[in-house]
């Protein structure tokens, strides 16, 4: 467990509680050679910084990944020709879930990840719909919240004959409630998991608070910009933020400056503070910013059939892979496979998404079957 943000004292009583999770106070006091009072303060602190879970002392999860943000219903329309405006147009329509961090956390509990889920849906249906399937796949749902006077956010999309989108309609109202008050009160959801991704979906004041708390926490900190008008919910300052995911779009907005070529925005983002910067293009691959330098990430070549959900596939293939061990290049590079793999699919989460699927994609690429464009 990466305990480095701990204080001496506070190390040798987590050792004691990891050697022995039933051993009290007064125990870890005589052993360490500590007044009692102190050993409390260390304890309440720990578990404040999600080192250890309620009064049992039990150690959270080494490999957990808390996702908060939107959960939405996604409607598609697909039309059969070229949308033509003020008039009726042939379509065939489909119904699924969606939402930055739910696509996220549906693909991660699909590949086995241990993951929880940190929302606000309405006391509607559709709502509960949505919970039931997160809960069913294995997803912790209990830092779902559901509001009575409110209805579950909801998100039309119309994709052309190409797969392009032609417009996309959101009612995402419900997120207005994603609060400090929301994050005060999933926050030992959150500090017991090793990885929180969130996405702006939630509110400035929501994302401020959880960057600046997220310093003195154990866990690592991923966002995701969601769009270029809410990438400006993004606190100034993201000193602590671990990796920043955006597109050129998202920005160039945030910077508010369109002139700068994709390396030199993916430079001047990270001089606002995070540790890393992931700047997705679509077909055109990745740019991977960190303290080394600015890398180039690769596309991997595809036959789509609707991009929606392909840059939460990214995300997730990404933060799999980092939780497994690997850098973020390589991690990066499985996000691009597996955002690849989703534009193959009609849903915002492949169908067949599971270890064994990203194994055999793997395979695949390897193989050379799947290349760069």
């Amino acid at each position: 467990m990466n305990n480095h943000q701990l204080g001496q004292q506070e190390r040798a009583v987590l050792a004691a509680i990891a050697a022995n999770p039933f051993i009290s106070q007064s125990e870890i006091a005589a052993a360490l050679g500590l007044a009692r009072s102190t050993v409390a303060a260390h304890i309440v602190s720990l578990g404040n910084k999600g080192y250890i879970l309620g009064r049992g002392y039990v150690l959270p999860d080494a490999k957990r990944i808390l996702c908060l943000g939107g959960a939405v219903v996604d409607r598609k329309y697909h039309a059969a020709r070229a949308v033509m405006l003020e008039t009726s147009n042939p379509v065939s329509s489909q119904r699924s879930f969606g939402g930055v961090a739910r696509n996220v956390c549906e693909s991660l509990t699909r590949l086995g990840v241990s993951t929880g889920l940190a929302s606000i849906v309405g006391d509607d249906d559709a709502g509960r719909a949505l919970v039931s399937h997160m809960r069913n796949l294995g997803c912790d749902t209990t830092a779902v919240v559901a509001q009575q006077d409110g209805s579950t956010a909801e998100y039309v999309a119309v994709v052309a004959p190409d797969s392009s989108l032609v417009v996309g309609l959101a009612d995402m109202g419900i997120f207005d409630n994603l609060t400090g008050a929301f994050l005060d009160g999933v926050w030992s959801s959150l500090a017991s998991s090793s990885w929180v991704f969130a996405d702006c979906n939630a509110t400035a004041e929501l994302l401020e608070q959880l960057v600046t708390r997220k310093r003195s926490a154990r866990f690592r900190l991923a966002i995701d910009a969601v769009s270029a008008p809410k990438v400006h919910r993004l606190p100034a300052d993201l000193s602590g933020l671990d990796l920043l995911f955006l597109n050129m779009d998202e920005a160039a907005e945030y910077l508010a400056d369109t002139s700068l070529a994709p390396e030199a925005a993916a430079v001047a983002l990270r001089a606002r503070g995070p540790e890393s910067v992931v700047i997705t293009r679509g077909s055109k691959g990745a740019l991977i910013a960190t303290a080394d330098g600015v890398k180039h990430c690769p596309s991997i070549e595809t036959h789509p059939v609707d991009v929606t959900g392909a840059g939460d596939a990214l995300i997730a293939g990404t933060l799999y892979s980092l939780l497994s061990g690997e850098d973020l290049f390589e991690a990066v590079r499985t996000g691009c496979l597996l955002a690849a793999r989703t534009t193959e699919s009609h849903l915002s989460v492949h169908h067949e998404l599971s270890p064994d699927f990203l194994e055999r994609s793997r395979s695949r690429l390897a193989s050379g079957a799947d290349h760069a464009p």
